[in-house]
């Protein structure tokens, strides 16, 4: 199922989607994606900075990949969570 560093294997995404197609939620500091179900994909802002790429929906097993630039959110694998573009030195 899942490997040793938590990242989902191909087989257990229900899709993959760019996160420009996705909708930012300012307030709330995430990126939804409609599910099948009829509710919404959750990807927040804080797990993008430790680097994950899996959206879940609170209300199905489903599950997509986000495509997104992990390098940009997370630059350095040595630091467990990566600080805001605007507080890294």
């Amino acid at each position: 199922m899942d490997n040793d560093q938590g990242m989902e294997t191909e087989t257990n995404v229900y899709d993959e989607v760019e996160i420009e197609d996705m909708n930012y939620e300012e307030d709330a500091q995430r990126y939804t994606y409609n599910c099948p179900c009829g509710d919404l994909f959750v990807l927040t802002v804080a797990e993008m900075r430790r680097g994950e790429q899996i959206a879940k929906c609170p209300s199905c097993s489903l599950r997509i990949r986000v495509i997104y630039d992990v390098e940009a959110w997370c630059p350095s694998k040595a630091v467990p969570v990566c600080a805001p573009a605007a507080t890294r030195v």
